[in-house]
């Protein structure tokens, strides 16, 4: 059985007199696809930004393919990336002109022959040029997805990875990255209002309440143990207070 992607123990971080993550530990299991839900307010955000080492634990510790994200992050950031719609890239620069500055970032070798395989995969040849600004919202968030891919990292954290994409794009990204995750042996962990799109495409959930885990499991796993017809109203069910606050194999 092979280590964890992502080993997380009681970590933990307060600003001033907020405590925004509270002692979560949890695994995300290598080539797997997770999900970390939550309302808002409940800690994601923040979570995600220790894992790629933007914000410093206040205690805990967080492995990312076995190396301490705190005293070694510079190991392993460049087998990582992290993509969301709602971080601009640089308005007046052209997607090529982006996707080029985080390809050099990334060290990669062929930097024309990478961006011209991701526009293929994502259909994105016919706004390579155009400014990023003058872009739609769905559009925006296929180039966020491709910048996320530049790499092609082994660790990759998504937030929303198909909002404001039209039912036949969404669909169209999930299968993209199952089939990422299965060809690459990648490990995905993302964060999503969308629960049809979590159940189809994720192995397994993390449910987050007021900066704690409060329960884990597959979809249908969660699904059963709520005695509900779906995720979403499991996720209704955790967020009004029916959490079972347990989770199998991780620590509280």
């Amino acid at each position: 059985m092979r280590n964890p992607a992502i080993r997380v123990t009681a970590l933990t971080k307060r600003f001033d007199d907020v405590l925004a993550v509270d002692g979560v530990s949890f695994e995300v299991q290598s080539g797997a696809i997770t999900a970390l839900l939550g309302g808002n307010g409940a800690g994601k955000t923040t979570t995600i930004a220790m894992l790629l080492g933007l914000l410093l634990p206040s205690s805990g510790e967080i492995r990312v393919l076995g190396e301490d994200m705190v005293r070694n992050r510079y190991r392993v950031l460049g087998r990582m990336n992290f993509g969301s719609p709602y971080v601009d890239l640089p308005k007046r620069l052209s997607v090529r002109e982006n996707l080029t500055v985080y390809a050099r970032l990334y060290g990669l070798a062929d930097v024309k022959a990478r961006i011209a395989r991701i526009a293929e995969d994502l259909s994105l040849g016919d706004m390579l040029d155009r400014p990023t600004g003058q872009l739609s919202s769905g559009q925006g968030t296929r180039v966020a997805l491709a910048k996320a891919l530049i790499n092609e990292p082994e660790i990759l954290l998504l937030d929303e990875p198909t909002a404001s994409l039209d039912p036949d794009t969404a669909d169209w990204v999930r299968g993209y990255l199952a089939d990422y995750a299965k060809r690459m042996d990648g490990t995905i962990l993302l964060a999503s209002h969308n629960m049809a799109e979590v159940e189809r495409l994720c192995d397994d959930v993390l449910m987050m309440k007021q900066g704690r885990i409060v329960d884990a499991g597959a979809p249908r796993a969660l699904i059963a143990r709520y005695g509900r017809a779906n995720l979403e109203e499991v996720f209704l069910d955790i967020a009004r207070g029916g959490a079972r606050e347990r989770i199998p194999g991780a620590a509280q």
